[in-house]
């Protein structure tokens, strides 16, 4: 963070079951330390958002599989472009993911998918390896009703809905990174649940986007 020459501040968001010593380390290293109280991802990433008192907003797992070394070429591509989102991608050219071949499959399907139902041409929106601006996550926080990982592409289409009734088109742009293998904790995403849920929110974004658009056109 410090090669980006802003100010910056670290927050933690950990369960209260959590069993390690995070609060700790975060003490340590001044980093705020918030407990989650509710579960889900989305929730996790909400209370994020509600504590963020920084221009910009970077979002990332805390497992070890974001390497923090791409923060600056995130930023850098989010600055130089005047984008409104940066995404550290596993699938644009000269990116590396190290999941399973199963799990490559299934993330990118779904990509697909949602390339086609939230009409943004980026190649990794599964990922929360994102730079936003505070602002803009601040406004649509209140109306993300995700529970779970699909938030990070509900964000989006949110996103997209608020700058198009502005009148302007939201600016995606991504660098490759590579993703590694988590080398902490395990993983929270069962492979049925975690299908089911991004079968629902395919509908859900889809309705949500058409509701936008018969809106925009009948005001």
């Amino acid at each position: 963070m410090d090669e980006c020459g802003e100010p910056y501040e670290i927050i933690v968001v950990d369960s209260k079951e959590s069993i390690d010593n995070t609060s700790g380390v975060c003490e340590e290293n001044g980093v705020r330390y918030v407990i989650q109280e509710e579960t889900g991802f989305a929730d996790a990433f909400c209370i994020g958002i509600r504590f963020a008192q920084y221009q910009k907003f970077f979002i990332m797992d805390s497992d070890g599989s974001h390497n923090p070394e791409y923060i600056p070429d995130i930023y850098h591509i989010f600055m130089s472009e005047n984008a409104d989102v940066a995404i550290g991608s596993r699938y644009m050219e000269e990116g590396v993911t190290n999941d399973t071949l199963i799990s490559q499959f299934i993330s990118r399907s779904l990509n697909r998918i949602y390339g086609v139902v939230i009409g943004i041409p980026a190649k990794d929106m599964s990922t929360d390896f994102r730079l936003y601006h505070t602002c803009s996550l601040k406004e649509v926080e209140p109306e993300l009703i995700s529970v779970h990982f699909d938030v990070v592409e509900e964000v989006l289409l949110r996103l997209k809905i608020k700058k198009s009734s502005q009148g302007k088109k939201i600016k995606v742009v991504e660098t490759p990174i590579i993703f590694d293998n988590r080398m902490f904790g395990n993983s929270k995403r069962l492979l049925f649940a975690f299908s089911i849920a991004y079968i629902t929110s395919i509908f859900r974004l889809s309705a949500l986007r058409l509701k936008a658009t018969i809106k925009k056109h009948n005001p």
